[in-house]
């Protein structure tokens, strides 16, 4: 699937380590952005590399797999340094943000070169369905918490693991159910694609590109809170829709331009389905993962991030019952997105 072209940012790779030696940490949060971008590119091209030489099945599940590398790698070095809330805000942020500001630009730009287009109503139902368990997964806990009176933290911790590992399982099934027992379902144009690269030299990309993410994530999570107090931003504003923008442009770009290309599943499957995998894999998982690290993550999101992932979902499925889309429905995501988004700069922490 081609990516946009922003191979040209990694002539900055060098820049934020020299910065953060300097103590330069809003010029250091900046660049190692700039540079992430690109980076999240690679992975995403030497990963479609690798699915054209795996074949249809496996190829899903390998996009599947490393869909959100990126986000992940982020959230983890967050972790380790105890911003728990800013990890819980890029999740919720990235799963808004494909799901309404990519969408929607998807919609609107495809619409207005195609005026009317079509993609398969059953698959994102299928999206949709999931998405809906995912919503139920977070509004829970919070409920448990609002409802439940004084809990403890064993309490907590033993509500999110269940609900981390019942949405794994989730996502496993719907993996199966995509790339096994009904893949037919989910099948779009262009299998007869061959690949550019060699599987040699998509691995070492893969591996080289993840490495990179991995260094530049380290040095833009010690800038942040420096940058948050130099800039006056809110931290979850960062969390919300800076962070999420950083891991996902590269993906932004290609589901615009496949719904240019009036390949419309594509589109939903870049869209919908990553954000399906961060609610059903990704969160999960890193609730997992922190039980290991000193900074245990729950399964409690805030009000107003609940909130806003279920009005998403909900708008996403009345959007995609008629399996057509046009300008107009793009424009009303965007307006959605960009109504939530005013509303998080203004949110603070605690």
């Amino acid at each position: 699937m081609p990516k946009p072209k922003l191979w040209w940012l990694l002539v900055l790779a060098p820049v934020p380590p020299i910065l953060a030696a300097l103590g330069e940490h809003t010029a250091t949060f900046v660049t190692a952005a700039l540079v992430i971008v690109p980076l999240a590119g690679l992975i995403g091209r030497s990963t479609d590399q690798l699915a054209i030489h795996a074949g249809p099945r496996v190829g899903g599940l390998l996009n599947a797999t490393f869909g959100n590398v990126t986000e992940l790698i982020i959230a983890l070095f967050l972790i380790a340094d105890g911003q728990i809330e800013i990890v819980k805000a890029s999740l919720i942020g990235s799963i808004v943000g494909n799901l309404l500001i990519v969408l929607g630009l998807a919609f609107l730009v495809g619409g207005i070169r195609n005026k009317e287009q079509s993609f398969n109503a059953r698959a994102a139902g299928v999206h949709s369905t999931s998405l809906t368990l995912a919503v139920t997964g977070l509004v829970m806990p919070a409920v448990f918490v609002l409802s439940a009176g004084k809990q403890t933290a064993l309490e907590r911790e033993a509500v999110s693991v269940t609900v981390a590992v019942v949405l794994i399982a989730l996502y496993a099934c719907a993996l199966a159910f995509m790339y096994v027992t009904h893949e037919h379902l989910f099948r779009t144009p262009g299998t007869d694609e061959r690949a550019e690269w060699s599987v040699r030299r998509a691995v070492g990309v893969l591996i080289g590109a993840t490495v990179g993410v991995a260094v530049m994530s380290d040095l833009l999570v010690h800038a942040l809170e420096p940058t948050v107090e130099a800039l006056g931003m809110s931290k979850l504003f960062v969390g919300l829709v800076i962070i999420p923008i950083i891991g996902n442009a590269a993906e932004h770009g290609s589901a615009v331009l496949m719904a240019v290309r009036n390949k419309l599943d594509a589109t939903l499957e870049i869209a919908i389905g990553s954000s399906v995998q961060v609610a059903l894999f990704v969160a999960p998982a890193l609730v997992l993962i922190s039980l290991a690290t000193s900074h245990h993550m729950d399964f409690v999101f805030a009000t107003f991030e609940v909130v806003a992932v279920a009005l998403a979902a909900v708008i996403v499925t009345l959007v995609s019952l008629d399996g057509t889309s046009n300008w107009l429905e793009g424009a009303q995501l965007i307006g959605a997105y960009a109504i939530m988004a005013v509303s998080f700069l203004f949110v603070q922490a605690g």
